[in-house]
C-alpha cells in the first residue's frame, strides 16, 4: 500500500521549524522540571506556615468544673481568629510564592501553573495539620485533669472554616497569572525576523512553480498552432 502524499499550497508560508525536544504544545523536559521543582520547594514552605499559625493563632481558654469543660469566656472571638489568623498567612504566602516564581522564570508556562497549584495545596494541608500538632493537645479531658477544677487552660487549635485552605493556591495563581500577563516576554513576531522566506510573499520556492505570463504572440502563447503565411 501507498502513502497519500499532500502537496503543500504554493499560497501557504513554509512552517517554521519546531524546537528539539519540544512537543506539539512546545512544553519541553526543562518546563516539567522547573515544575516539579516549583511543586517541591511550595510544598515545603508549608513547614513555615504551620509553625507561624501555631505561634501567632490566638488561643480560646476552656475552664472545667469537675464534671464538664466549658468554654471561660463565650463572646470570645479566638475560635474565629484562628481561622483569620490562617487565612492571612496563607494569602501573604500565596503572593509571596507567586512573586518568587515570577522572578525565576518571567516566561510563565503551564507547568509552573501546576506545580504552584500542586505545591501550593500541599503546603496549605501540611501548614494546618502541622500547626494542630503543635498547638494544644487536642485531648480537652486529659488537659481539663491536668489544669484542675477551676484553672482555666488553652483549647486546641481549630479550623472552622475549612475553605480557608483554598486561600493559598488561588492567591499563588491569580497573583502569578497577573504577573505574567503584564510583564512577561513575549515571542518575537515571525515577520519581523530577518528570514527571507517570511521577508518575501509568496516564498522563494514558489517563485519557480508560477505560470508564466500570457504572450500577445499567438505562436509563443501555442507552440503547436501552424505558422502564419509569409508574404
Amino acid at each position: 500500500m501507498t502513502e497519500a502524499v499532500t502537496t503543500p499550497s504554493p499560497f501557504e508560508p513554509p512552517l517554521t521549524p519546531g524546537k528539539p525536544g519540544g512537543s506539539a504544545a512546545g512544553i519541553t523536559a526543562g518546563d516539567i522540571r522547573d515544575g516539579a521543582a516549583v511543586a517541591l520547594v511550595t510544598g515545603v514552605a508549608g513547614v513555615l506556615l504551620g509553625l507561624l499559625w501555631a505561634w501567632l493563632a490566638p488561643r480560646a481558654q476552656y475552664v472545667s468544673n469537675g464534671e464538664a469543660v466549658f468554654l471561660r469566656s463565650s463572646e470570645s472571638e479566638a475560635r474565629i481568629g484562628a481561622d483569620g489568623t490562617f487565612f492571612l498567612l496563607s494569602l501573604g504566602f500565596g503572593v509571596l510564592s507567586a512573586v518568587l516564581v515570577f522572578l525565576w522564570r518571567r516566561r510563565g508556562g503551564v507547568p509552573l501553573v501546576v506545580g504552584l497549584v500542586i505545591g501550593s495545596g500541599f503546603a496549605a494541608l501540611a501548614g494546618w495539620q502541622l500547626g494542630l500538632w503543635l498547638g494544644p493537645s487536642a485531648d480537652v479531658a486529659v488537659a481539663a485533669l491536668k489544669a484542675g477544677k477551676g484553672v482555666p487552660f488553652d483549647a486546641p487549635l481549630q479550623l472552622l472554616a475549612h475553605g480557608v485552605l483554598l486561600v493559598w493556591p488561588m492567591a499563588a495563581v491569580a497573583v502569578h497569572l497577573g504577573l505574567t500577563a503584564l510583564w512577561s516576554p513575549y515571542d518575537p513576531d515571525p515577520s519581523d525576523t530577518d528570514d527571507p522566506a517570511w521577508a518575501v510573499y509568496p516564498p522563494p520556492h514558489v517563485h519557480g512553480a508560477t505560470a508564466p505570463a500570457p504572450s500577445d504572440d499567438p505562436a509563443r502563447s501555442n507552440p503547436s498552432a501552424p505558422e502564419p503565411p509569409r508574404a
